[in-house]
């Protein structure tokens, strides 16, 4: 696993040991930032989330392409090792911010994210539940981004938002999702 672009390009990734986990392979990673960039033009800037944070490659993408910061959650141990080795050997220490915890505990957020990326496990509605959540907690406005990868078979609704694309990567799928707007 590498950074597909940016400052980092190029650059290996760990990822965690064990199965618990499932990587954003780098074909589904840089067809993903592909659909964010021809929306967003540049990644400069922004504040991001990386829930179910894994190996932390999808929030270390952005860094490497111009976020401003990005807070990775993850529950697993071994994940939370990976990310943090991976935060350490990109030196972007002061650019990200680790939480230890599911999805589920979040609290709050000070300010909504203008970009936030779920990979949850496959086939579970784990991703629904989560962006059910974070609406509430306001982690989402008129302007905030969501990206969330699926297994193919899978669809993603949640009261709220739209689906403003998606797309078939192998055995994944990607979902770009805005707030729906008000009539």
């Amino acid at each position: 696993m590498r950074v597909i672009a940016g400052t980092w390009r190029g650059r290996n990734l760990k990822a965690p040991k064990g199965d618990l986990t499932r990587p954003t392979g780098d074909r589904t990673r840089e067809t993903l930032f592909n659909m964010l960039t021809s929306r967003l033009g540049d990644f400069e800037g922004l504040k991001v989330a990386d829930l179910f944070a894994g190996s932390g490659a999808l929030g270390l993408e952005a860094l490497s392409r111009g976020a401003a910061h990005c807070l990775f959650v993850e529950q697993d141990q071994a994940a939370l090792e990976a990310i943090r080795s991976n935060i350490a050997s990109l030196e972007a220490r002061d650019r990200a911010s680790v939480q230890a915890g599911s999805v589920m505990t979040l609290a709050p957020a000070k300010e909504p994210y203008d970009l936030i990326l779920l990979d949850p496990p496959y086939n579970t509605g784990a991703a629904e539940v989560a962006l059910d959540r974070l609406q509430r907690l306001n982690w989402i406005s008129q302007a905030s981004w969501i990206a969330v990868e699926t297994s193919a078979q899978e669809s993603v609704e949640v009261k709220n938002l739209e689906l403003v694309k998606d797309r078939k990567v192998g055995k994944a799928k990607l979902h770009l999702l805005r707030l729906a707007q008000a009539d």
